[in-house]
């Protein structure tokens, strides 16, 4: 696991104002609401208020809404590329970060309406453009999804 070369900055918190500013998401895709216990080049922890509201629960499923995994994956997904664009600043601007893989992905538990998933974040690897990270997703301390995945840094 790379070790980050720079003295972290610990307690940095991006409320949905900044959020909107660092990624191209939007209602009803953006899956996180806040970002906490951010360590610059290094680790994170991403907000999501999971609401009746949301608007996969009409289909996933009327009868008892629970959180699709894929939407889980992609809150991780949200919550390391906010890091990044963090991370890297202004360098970031007029690029995006895309998902190459997604490895060993674990569901353990339902996500459902009134939940607030925590989704603890971890670079472990990075060269170049490409990052590595693992993604944990939890309500209240307990693990409900995990997985390893990579992102790429392009151009639009």
């Amino acid at each position: 696991m790379d070790v980050p070369q720079q003295t972290q900055e610990r307690g940095i918190s991006l409320d949905i104002g900044q959020l909107l500013k660092m990624l191209p998401h939007r209602y009803p895709i953006l899956m996180i609401d806040r970002l906490e216990e951010i360590v610059t080049d290094h680790s994170a922890v991403g907000i999501k208020n999971v609401t009746a509201n949301e608007p996969f629960f009409q289909g996933h499923f009327p009868e008892r809404p629970i959180m699709p995994g894929v939407l889980i994956i992609e809150a991780m997904a949200q919550t390391a590329a906010a890091l990044v664009v963090h991370t890297i600043g202004n360098t970031v601007e007029g690029r995006l970060v895309y998902f190459m893989s997604v490895e060993n992905a674990r569901f353990r538990k339902l996500v459902v309406p009134g939940d607030q998933l925590r989704v603890h974040v971890e670079r472990i690897h990075k060269r170049g453009n490409v990052w590595k990270f693992k993604g944990e997703a939890k309500v209240e301390g307990v693990v409900c999804a995990e997985a390893i995945y990579t992102a790429m840094i392009v151009d639009e």
